[in-house]
Order: structure tokens, then sequence, then C-alpha cells
């Protein structure tokens, strides 16, 4: 750091949104917790001006306009991917021209400001997915470029190839075209002074296919939570009824119907002692619906629909176990924000969840099969349900785990990050 002069970090944020979820919602909640920390000047699209204003009309933010051609582009075009489920593949292709407006925009305002080293730092938080270039790299000659953390990638299982068609996996040599013909996208990456890569899977990726040198790369986890959502103290049994809890968009690879037929093949006096909600909304939700019909479930499986992310803490603090068998989740802040309410949780291990969740605060699935995640899940469930004192035990270790999620403690440790690339400056 310079002198007693806080860092001045130039942050690039296309998407930052204090009312949105997922990206949206995670670069709002890094640029946030770090400009409490450092000097930040936040550069961001014009779409968030109104959110962020009601909130920051003091801060330093820089909207990026966006020209009429991109806005009815975004309108007519990018719009088609979103009809009925979510065909992500073809919405991250149809929306880069999107985002190549913006990072051009951004390289021609900021690209004097940074060859000045007016900033100690540039760092770009969003995308998360690993396919964009960042074009303000070509200016940070003698300023250090953090980008990330990014995430992404992960691949179905073997086994799921039905979920993954559903999934519109079969586009996914997309991306391998966007990194052969997107200008700047190879050398953002190996020419980053760090990148942060949100999952060991994305790490291996990042070295391996886009050939980051490996002391130009690290793992940081993407996601964080609230500190409202984190208790102090493990759970304890106040009744006889085992509340489980599913919370996640009601899509293919989540799997909220493998969960369904687990708790539909527990034994009669462990299922009689439990019940399952399950909050959020998509495009299953008729399909489990009619599979809590015909497996006869109505008294102990419960659908919310879709909630407000602020309600959804009364629902983990009134459960006991998270349930979540998604088989291809790159973050998964659900699995956190379970924890850090004292719930023991059940993972599928395969992307982000499968490294927050450890031996001591619940269990791992491998997606070998549908039937074995199925009649793991059952067995898990019952293992729980039978043992308090285990149960108990990984309530106590998912609060702590949890703890080291917490915006605040993210925030230091990306502050941490700006102070060691300065010093890794200074003595080069």
């Amino acid at each position: 750091m310079k002198g007693s002069k806080p860092l001045k970090v130039l942050m690039i944020v296309e998407q930052c949104n204090p009312n949105w979820f997922s990206v949206p919602l995670e670069g709002y909640k890094y640029f946030q917790q770090i400009s409490q920390l450092v000097d930040v000047t936040l550069v961001t699209h014009e779409r968030n001006q109104k959110d962020l204003k009601s909130r920051h009309s003091d801060d330093n933010i820089i909207f990026i306009t966006e020209s009429q051609r991109a806005k009815k582009y975004y309108r007519n075009i990018v719009t088609l991917a979103s009809k009925g489920t979510m065909n992500w593949p073809l919405t991250y292709t149809l929306s880069y021209p999107i985002y190549a407006e913006f990072n051009h925009r951004v390289y021609q305002q900021f690209k004097d400001e940074v060859l000045q080293r007016k900033y100690d730092i540039v760092h770009a938080l969003t995308p998360m997915i690993p396919r964009y270039p960042v074009k303000l790299i070509n200016a940070c000659q003698n300023t250090p470029f953090l980008l990330g953390p990014v995430n992404g990638g992960v691949p179905f299982p073997p086994g799921f190839q039905k979920i993954a068609y559903k999934e519109f996996a079969y586009l996914n040599f997309l991306r391998n075209l966007g990194r052969m013909l997107i200008p700047g996208y190879l050398q953002t990456y190996q020419n980053a002074d760090l990148v942060l890569a949100g999952s060991t899977y994305t790490l291996n990726w990042l070295k391996n296919s886009l050939n980051v040198p490996e002391r130009q790369v690290d793992l940081f986890y993407e996601n964080g939570i609230d500190q409202t959502f984190l208790t102090h103290q493990a759970k304890t049994r106040t009744s006889e009824r085992v509340n489980l809890l599913f919370v996640g968009r009601l899509v293919p690879y989540k799997c909220a119907d493998i969960l369904i037929d687990a708790v539909a093949q527990l034994e009669d006096s462990i299922k009689n002692k439990i019940h399952l909600t399950i909050v959020g909304d998509g495009s299953e939700r008729a399909t489990l619906e009619a599979s809590i019909q015909q497996l006869n479930l109505q008294e102990f499986v419960t659908l919310t629909g879709w909630v407000k992310q602020e309600q959804t803490l009364e629902f983990y603090q009134k459960s006991d176990i998270f349930c979540f068998p998604s088989i291809r989740e790159f973050g998964g802040a659900v699995v956190l924000e379970a924890m850090a309410c004292g719930l023991p949780c059940i993972v599928v291990n395969n992307g982000g969840i499968g490294e927050y969740v450890t031996e001591v605060t619940g269990f791992k699935i491998e997606p070998i099969s549908r039937d074995y995640i199925r009649d793991e899940l059952t067995q898990k469930i019952q293992t729980l349900v039978e043992n308090e004192s285990l149960w108990q035990s990984m309530s106590a270790q998912s609060i702590e785990r949890a703890k080291d999620f917490t915006w605040p403690r993210k925030a230091q440790k990306i502050v941490n990050i700006y102070e060691e690339l300065m010093a890794d400056q200074n003595r080069s």
C-alpha cells in the first residue's frame, strides 16, 4: 500500500445489481464489501444505474452507456434463449455482442487513466464465466491486473446424458469456438497478473486448456454469504419431526426429482419422522407435483414455489438437514447459506458444492448414476435422522466452515491479494 493512503482500485463489474440474483448480486456484494476497505471506482453497465443509485448515491460509480442498436439486440435476440428452460450456452453466445460493446467502451474511457497509473489495481469481476476478454488489460503495463473469481465449465457426469441434453449441453462447443474467435480472449487470461478460479475444476481448466501459468492462477471460491444467515449455535432437536430442505430452481440438473424418490423409499419408521420442503420454482414444477401425487407423498413433501431471497432465511432456520442433489453446480450459494444456519448438507460431489462440504459438515455423493444418488440420499437422510449426536456435530462444524465465507471476510482476503500484487510489482 502506498504510505497511509488507501489503495485506489478500478473495479470493472458489468453485472452489478443489488436487486437481481446470481452473478449480478454476487458482483454487487463484492463491490459493496471491498469498497468499505479501499477506494473503489466502480465501472458497470447503465442497466444497473437505477438500482445502484438508490443505495449508493454518493459513491464513485461510472455507468457505461449502451447504444440503441445494442438495446434493441438485447430485447429482441437474447431473450429468445430464455424461452422455456434457460438455454445457457446459447444465452452466453448471443450475449457476447452486448458485452463486447461494454468492454470496448470501458477501454476507450479508462485506458489513458490506467496508463497514467491513476489506479493501483484494475480488478475485473464479471462476467464470471471464463469466456470473455477484458480489453483494458492492454493498458495495464505498469498496473497489476486481477481477474475473477471466474467459474464454470463443469461437465455433466457421464451417466446423466439425458439431463445434459435437456440443459442444451450439446451446444457447449460454442465456448470452444469463442476461445478461438474472440479477440483478446486468451491474452486476457495468460497476461493477467493473477486469475482467481472459483473451483478446483476451473483452476485446472485454466492451467490445462488456456495455458495460464501456475504462478498466475489461484483458488478463490466464488460465493459468499450474508452475516444475517450466520447462526452462532449448533442446532438441537426440539421435536420428533426432522425437517429436510431443498432450495433452488426447479430445473432438470438440480435433481429435486431424485430427492423426492429418495424420500419415497425411506422406511416408514423414518418417513413418519420427516418432512421435506422444496423452495423454488421452474420448468420441472408440474412434473415434481405429479410425482408427489403418484408416490402418495403429499403428507411428507411440500412445494412452496418461488420466494424472495430474504424469506429463504426462515426456511433454513426452521429446517434440520439440507438436501441438494444438483449434479452440476458451479457456485451453489444455497449450500453455504444452509451451512451458515447450522444445517448438515447432503450434496453431489461435482463442482463447487463438493468443495464446500467436508466429511465433518455433511455427506458428498459421487454422481455414479441416478439410482446410486437416490439410494445414497435415502441412506444419508436415515443416518442423520437416527444418529442425533452426528447430526448435531455436523451442525456445529457447518457453522464453523461457513464463517470463512462471509462477505466481509472474503472482501478482506481480496484486499490482501491487492496488497500482495502491489508488493510483487514493487519488487520487480
